[in-house]
């Protein structure tokens, strides 16, 4: 890492490596990073093993091992973070600490290595799920609240779940300020969607992680005649899951795990984004992107997208049945996907990002 201590008016860091997957990593670099960022700061990841090639614009990385989630292995490893965050930051400069998360290393180490700083702290929907299994995160959760001048959670599905996890958060001032997605992808889509010819092409977009549902929905979408399964998942998760082994039995197209603008284009060859979450989602930002770019989603209606999406898209993926009557009736009727892409682009102008960004440095200049 290079030794010149460099910050600007906002500090974050997310204690996950440059190049992970997951929401909270692509709203990190949309909000905080690249030539002319919405909100200037200084941006802080681990560096990973190995490291990448390149990072993001207005990235850098520090080195920190032995992340963990419980007991005194998980405080050592905070104590090395803050140790390497305190070798890389000009403090005197720092207006504003934004904790993104409320549990995990990053908050407390940028806690202990700057006590008596403003700190806005962000749900990003992860923290509350592993603070309500972990009694480590769930202090370190409650530690947050405490510290914090305000919490911003983009759905108040995430607002209730976390004053159900601690209670006290109830007097916190909690702020419900919805995420957003990039207006260039609102206003001007990258591809227009694809003629249809008779095939309902289905994609997946996510992890393949339990929380996420896709093993209660690709055998069914397989079996049904006319659809084609797309999947764009990290590969480790995909080597290791079922369907890889049993892709003679369950045909699909794998797609790897794509870089943002790739999956933007890669939503104009597919009819339908499928959302099978089981439990809640923080905010949905990939249907959300779906949406701005004409691909109708079909969603279960979990906390969090119930909210984001409601009637704009379809909520239906509740048992093997009506999911199977749902797909056979998208591929014969396209005016339901054409109802859909409209109602979907309507929602997906909702959410700017500008506006999500504005309201972050309004809320950051009250505090």
């Amino acid at each position: 890492m290079n030794d010149l201590k460099l910050s600007g008016p906002v500090l974050t860091a997310l204690d996950m490596p440059v190049a992970s997957p997951g929401g909270s990593i692509e709203l990190l670099y949309d909000l905080y990073t690249g030539t002319t960022p919405l909100i200037d700061a200084t941006v802080f990841m681990l560096a990973g093993d190995p490291p990448p090639p390149r990072l993001p614009t207005g990235v850098r990385v520090v080195e920190a091992s032995g992340k963990c989630l419980d007991g005194a292995p998980f405080w050592a490893y905070v104590d090395r973070l803050r140790d390497a965050l305190a070798g890389a930051v000009d403090r005197d400069t720092v207006e504003i600490v934004h904790l993104q998360h409320l549990a995990f290393g990053a908050a407390p180490a940028l806690l202990g290595l700057l006590p008596d700083h403003p700190a806005l702290a962000l749900v990003h929907g992860t923290d509350l799920i592993f603070a309500a299994t972990h009694p480590t995160q769930h202090r370190v959760l409650a530690d947050t609240v405490a510290a914090s001048r305000a919490i911003v959670a983009p759905t108040a599905a995430m607002a209730d779940l976390l004053i159900a996890l601690h209670e006290p958060a109830r007097q916190a001032r909690i702020i419900h300020l919805p995420w957003g997605i990039p207006d260039e992808l609102i206003h001007t889509p990258p591809l227009p969607p694809r003629d249809p010819d008779g095939t309902l092409r289905v994609l997946y977009a996510g992890r393949l992680t339990q929380e996420k549902g896709f093993d209660s929905v690709y055998r069914i979408i397989t079996a049904v005649d006319g659809m084609h399964l797309s999947i764009a998942a990290p590969p480790r998760q995909y080597s290791a899951h079922p369907i890889y082994r049993e892709r003679s039995s369950y045909p699909h197209t794998y797609l790897g795990w794509l870089p943002r603008r790739r999956l933007w284009q890669t939503f104009a060859d597919h009819d339908l984004l499928i959302v099978p979450s089981t439990t809640l989602e923080a905010f949905g930002l990939t249907p959300l992107e779906a949406q701005a770019c004409g691909l109708p989603v079909l969603y279960q209606p979990v906390p969090g997208l119930q909210e984001v999406l409601g009637d704009s898209a379809l909520s239906s993926v509740a048992d093997a049945s009506t999911l199977t009557r749902v797909l056979r009736d998208l591929r014969t009727d396209p005016t339901i996907l054409d109802d859909l892409r409209a109602a979907g682009r309507r929602n997906a102008g909702r959410f700017p990002l500008s506006a999500t960004a504005a309201a972050l440095h309004k809320l950051g200049q009250d505090i």
